[in-house]
């Protein structure tokens, strides 16, 4: 194994007293998101933050911590990206924000004006051509679903109010997203509250059988997919999915048939299509969109995370001419009255056309290709080890399936919680690597060298290496 060090120097005043005191301080006041706040401060440490620079986060303890999460996947080109921070600076001077309703301004318009050019496209089908703004990802799909079933509504068809998802798959916290939303973990205990969705099988990749290869799987999928709109089309407006990769659920990636076999279904049976991109947009999986690989365009796009470098929160649904033109109408109860305080917030916008510049002067897709092409090879060290049963990977994103015994996909006792294990000792060893269950994965910005990359290849086993010793031991 290669020995690689990281500069650990103090790069904060006062160093550990200072990184014990906020902690004391936060739990002293915040309940933190997706946690169990029990598990702090022991279990679980916490990881006070003093500051970021490109792929690196800077603790008050002087500590550096390789961020191969790209904070919860949201962070593009590096921590305090001197252009993004520069055009945030320059439109707080300006505008930093105006109610949307009655009024616009030009970063709104010129993002959406962007982001409209920038849409996956499809032969013979009217590009997007309009975008709707939300503060954030749940919010997005919020707005999707909405537009979906009011647009049904608005041509007198009442009878289509369910959405078909797929098992595994994840769209948010908020309540409807969670009703398409297919993990029970997050899902099971507000299952009274939710609206009733239809779930299709997933065509995950992992799940194939013995000598079947990915399309295949796709094509089972895209036929149990075709037998529940021909059972249910009546009832559906819209089928919605992650392209390319299920995210929240363990990162499991897919064939992109299974998008243009969807996209035909849809078609054949009168449903939209929305497309959550929000984790998987902008240049995660290798193309500046997922359903790009696939040749299709949705109905609805859903954008969010990436959208502004990771800088500020801000979400974008692109829809087309035809779902907008559903809603003009003299009657107030036919328009899309759906609305968020900071709609288009322009310090929000400002940073999203911060990030676009980025993409077109710094030529990132290219640069991504060869980024990815070198965490294939490192990953590709994993293949034979015992406790890994999948390497995958879909172009900035690499996954790895934790089980007892590789070869045969034997899990894990839940109980053992092997990724916590693996989550503490890359920390030890200053990597932020949080796990999916008992699957970890690589989601880094896309300014991350080669130093880091090995860094993170060789934290990354000896992370597994120590898990499965230390549940060895408890068992």
């Amino acid at each position: 194994m290669r020995e690689i060090t990281h500069d650990t120097t103090m790069l904060t005043e006062p160093g550990a007293d200072a990184a014990d005191s906020w902690r004391e301080r936060d739990l002293a006041v915040l309940w933190h998101p997706c946690t169990q706040m029990r598990e702090h401060p022991h279990t679980l440490p916490l990881l006070p933050i003093a500051s970021g620079r490109g792929p690196w986060l800077i603790g008050h303890d002087g500590r550096r911590y390789l961020d191969a999460i790209s904070s919860w996947w949201t962070n593009l080109f590096g921590h305090a990206e001197p252009r993004i921070a520069e055009a945030i600076a320059t439109q707080a001077r300006t505008l930093e924000h105006v109610i949307l309703a009655g009024c616009s301004h030009a970063p709104a318009v010129e993002l959406a004006e962007r982001l409209l050019a920038l849409a996956p496209r499809q032969d013979g089908r009217a590009p997007l051509s309009k975008v709707f703004y939300a503060d954030n990802g749940s919010a997005g799909v919020e707005v999707a679903l909405k537009m979906a079933f009011h647009w049904f509504r608005n041509r007198g068809i009442e009878g289509r109010t369910k959405f078909i998802a797929l098992e595994n798959g994840y769209h948010g916290e908020t309540l409807g997203a969670l009703a398409v939303g297919d993990i029970p973990l997050y899902r099971r205990i507000y299952a009274p509250l939710l609206a009733e969705s239809l779930f299709a099988p997933s065509p995950d990749a992992y799940l194939c059988e013995p000598g079947q290869s990915p399309a295949e799987r796709a094509q089972v999928a895209a036929a149990a997919l075709r037998d529940l709109l021909e059972r249910h089309a009546d009832e559906v407006c819209a089928l919605i999915l992650e392209p390319r990769v299920q995210c929240a659920g363990g990162m499991r990636m897919h064939d992109p048939l299974y998008l243009k076999l969807a996209r035909e279904l849809c078609d054949e049976h009168g449903v939209f299509l929305i497309a959550d991109e929000i984790a998987v947009g902008f240049g995660r999986t290798g193309t500046l969109f997922a359903s790009e690989q696939a040749g299709v365009m949705p109905d609805l796009l859903c954008l969010s995370k990436g959208l502004t470098g990771g800088a500020l929160p801000l979400a974008a649904v692109l829809t087309t001419q035809s779902i907008y033109d559903g809603f003009l109408d003299d009657s107030r109860e036919r328009a899309f009255l759906h609305s968020h305080s900071y709609t288009g917030n322009p310090l929000a916008c400002a940073a999203a056309l911060a990030s676009l510049d980025i993409f077109r002067d710094d030529d990132i897709l290219v640069r991504n290709r060869a980024t990815s092409a070198r965490m294939a090879r490192l990953a590709a060290e994993f293949a034979d080890h015992p406790h890994v049963a999948d390497v995958r990977q879909a172009g900035m994103i690499v996954a790895f399936e934790l089980t007892r015994n590789g070869n045969k996909r034997t899990p894990f006792d839940p109980a053992a919680r092997i990724g916590l294990h693996a989550y503490r000792a890359a920390l030890e060893r200053g990597v932020l690597l949080r796990p999916l269950g008992d699957v970890l994965y690589w989601m880094p910005p896309y300014s991350i060298d080669e130093e880091a990359l090995a860094l993170l290849a060789d934290t990354t086993r000896a992370a597994i290496d120590q898990a499965v010793r230390e549940t060895a031991a408890c068992a």
